[in-house]
């Protein structure tokens, strides 16, 4: 047919033409693998560029940096003749810089959003989260029409709402937000223990955990890298709008966790975790500030059910099975051959 033959496993055509912000990280190396897996054509912008050999063969790269001045006509032109971007570049850290992670959260949105309407795109999907919803049950779970309003504390989370009010406003035929859980893969060990542990602390991951303590209400949600890229893939192959939870079954409860460490569970009040947190991360003892801790313990439990009855999207790994794999990275500090999968160093 004209306009190309149909991958053989999403409906991608072979001559779509894809371009992937944060093509380098967690999520988006999933997506570029499977993009390129499929036959599409993908263009990778990163803001490091990675070498040959730390990525699918074909994928072609833009370095830009999204939140600089100068990004959009860097996006733009990376952009002309594009069939969908998938805006997944998004900054966690250094969390004590706040100017620095707005620049790329909202400023570096609004340069995608703007350079993907320059250029004519007919479909933009966007990386949301969990992260976006209003505080939330932890006995039953949330469809997509939940409260967006985030959680306060939380500048993860505050930055979330402000891209999809940015969505919102934009001119682009169709789009589409995805919101996941805690996206997880073995490969991206070392990012998350860069993001979340301080150096000192790391070692200990490679040991079993007697005892966790843990909060009454630390159930939650992981899904795997892959199977969040299987949903982007089934998105693009549709060009399906509006917003899809992607979140596998059961709930994983205090008592999982502490035993994916190979420990068990301690109660712990709320109160004591926060202020742990609180005080730590003001003195810079660890990178991980009272709102992740309150992201943990108040979002809600989501519903995927429309993922699964419209694009067909049926997870490879559970919940358990998605947690084992990112716990075995963790303790091997396991990483990829991009600049921000690299594997951990001891105290690096």
């Amino acid at each position: 047919m004209a306009c190309g033959l149909l991958g053989r496993h999403w409906g991608i055509r072979t001559d779509m033409r894809i371009v992937v912000t944060g093509a380098s990280g967690n999520v988006g190396s999933a997506v570029v693998r499977a993009a390129v897996g499929s036959g599409a054509e993908v263009i990778g912008v990163v803001r490091r560029t990675p070498t040959e050999r730390a990525a699918p063969a074909g994928t072609q790269w833009v370095r830009c940096d999204i939140g600089s001045l100068h990004a959009d006509a860097v996006l733009r032109a990376a952009m002309e003749g594009a069939d969908a971007v998938v805006h997944l570049a998004w900054a966690i850290q250094p969390s004590h810089d706040r100017r620095l992670l707005a620049r790329t959260n909202v400023l570096g949105t609004t340069a995608v959003i703007e350079a993907a309407e320059r250029a004519g795109v007919p479909h933009l999907v966007h990386a949301s989260s969990v992260g976006v919803y209003s505080a939330g049950p932890k006995d039953r779970t949330v469809r997509e029409d939940w409260p967006t309003d985030g959680i306060p504390t939380s500048s993860y989370s505050r930055d979330k709402v402000t891209a999809e009010l940015l969505l919102d406003a934009a001119s682009i035929p169709v789009v589409t937000r995805i919101r996941p859980a805690l996206v997880v893969q073995r490969r991206a060990a070392s990012e998350l223990l860069r993001y979340f542990l301080p150096a000192l602390a790391r070692p200990l991951v490679k040991a079993k955990l007697p005892i966790l303590p843990l909060p009454d209400r630390t159930v939650t949600q992981v899904v795997h890298a892959d199977d969040v890229a299987d949903a982007v893939l089934r998105i693009l192959a549709t060009r399906a709008p509006g917003a899809f939870n992607l979140a596998p079954e059961p709930p994983l409860r205090p008592d999982d966790l502490a035993a994916a460490f190979g420990g068990r569970r301690v109660p712990l009040p709320a109160k004591l975790l926060r202020a742990g947190a609180s005080a730590t991360w003001n003195t810079h003892l660890q990178p991980v500030d009272v709102g992740w801790v309150d992201l943990l313990l108040e979002s809600p439990l989501l519903d995927s059910s429309r993922a699964r009855d419209e694009l067909g999207w049926a997870p490879r790994y559970d919940t358990h099975e998605a947690l084992a794999d990112v716990v075995a990275g963790l303790r091997a500090h396991a990483g990829d051959r991009s600049p921000l999968l690299r594997p951990l160093r001891l105290f690096a």
